[in-house]
């Protein structure tokens, strides 16, 4: 696996820790202000819908699991990820996902992303 790839695939494990989807500073490292997301319901989101959102979220043991992990380089400074995702919360089935999201490297030098769409896979 390339470094890139690793880096990329660490930042997207990153953002289904507990400590980093209650942290405003560490959301603020890895989304950018631009940022979207079409969510499973089709709506979309945008930066500050998403940043709350994940501030709001309950801690209540739920994890998530990230597997098949693919990067696709769009230009030197963008790139996009694709992957399946497993959400396991205590008090229910499993959801699989197939997702997917773009990275930019920023003038800062931190990777960042700006899109993200995930879609329910059964």
């Amino acid at each position: 696996m390339s470094d890139l790839t690793e880096h990329l695939r660490s930042l997207e494990q990153r953002l289904f820790e507990p400590e980093v989807r209650t942290s405003v500073t560490a959301l603020q490292s890895l989304v950018s202000p631009e940022f979207r997301e079409i969510g499973a319901s089709g709506r979309l989101y945008g930066y500050q819908d998403v940043i709350t959102g994940l501030l709001a979220e309950p801690l209540d043991g739920t994890t998530r699991t990230l597997t098949d992990f693919e990067l696709q380089l769009l230009a030197p400074d963008l790139a996009l990820v694709t992957y399946r995702a497993m959400r396991t919360v205590p008090a229910g089935p499993p959801v699989s996902s197939l997702r997917s999201s773009i990275w930019r490297h920023d003038a800062d030098g931190q990777w960042r992303m700006v899109f993200h769409q995930g879609t329910l896979t059964g």
